[in-house]
């Protein structure tokens, strides 16, 4: 497979498990690296391509179907996809999945793993607040049901790593199935920036 082949990497966790923060930075690297990237990053498809999608259970398998095609119609076509997306049901993952092997097209399950307590006490987006006050309701790994992955392509300890340490974990399980390229080695990145 060559370095310039499309893939599906969807990085799965609870909310504010550093999935996003991860993703973003992996595909920096990854565009320095001439690969042609896409994050399919969940917040924006529900503004658009799921607009009108509540959070039921029906309603979030659906919303999982729709990425997972959309994110295989790229990776057939040479893009790698970072999808930064909860996805708490294993079976919608599963059919996922089968959707990017039946056609073919590389993909990853990375389950970026956070404890509750370390994503609550992030809030990036004030989800865990708005639960404890009563706002919300149907938040994922709180009052909702997440179902992590019984065996991943790949486990991030988000709680107890720096975004620098997933991305190169990450990084390194690309470069193993032949999806990035290797690290320059340190003499060779020094003449380049010469």
């Amino acid at each position: 497979m060559s370095a310039h082949s499309g893939a599906t990497v969807w990085l799965t966790g609870l909310p504010s498990a550093g999935k996003s923060s991860i993703a973003l930075a992996l595909a920096g690297r990854l565009r320095e690296e001439g690969h042609r990237v896409e994050v399919l990053d969940g917040d924006e498809i529900r503004k658009c391509l799921s607009a009108g999608l509540g959070f039921s259970r029906e309603d979030r398998d659906t919303n999982v179907r729709r990425i997972g095609f959309v994110a295989g119609l790229l990776a057939r076509n040479g893009v790698t996809v970072l999808v930064p997306v909860i996805a708490p049901f294993a079976d919608s993952r599963e059919q996922v999945r089968k959707l990017h092997l039946y056609a073919g097209t590389p993909y990853l399950e990375v389950h970026v793993a956070a404890p509750v307590e370390v994503c609550s006490a992030r809030d990036v987006k004030g989800l865990y607040a708005k639960q404890a006050a009563g706002e919300i309701s149907g938040l994922t790994g709180v009052d909702a049901p997440y179902e992590a992955p019984e065996s991943p392509d790949l486990r991030i300890a988000s709680g107890n790593q720096p975004v620098s340490e997933s991305v190169a974990a990450l990084h390194a399980l690309l470069v193993e199935k032949g999806l990035a390229r290797p690290p320059a080695p340190a003499a060779d990145r020094k003449k380049a920036s010469l």
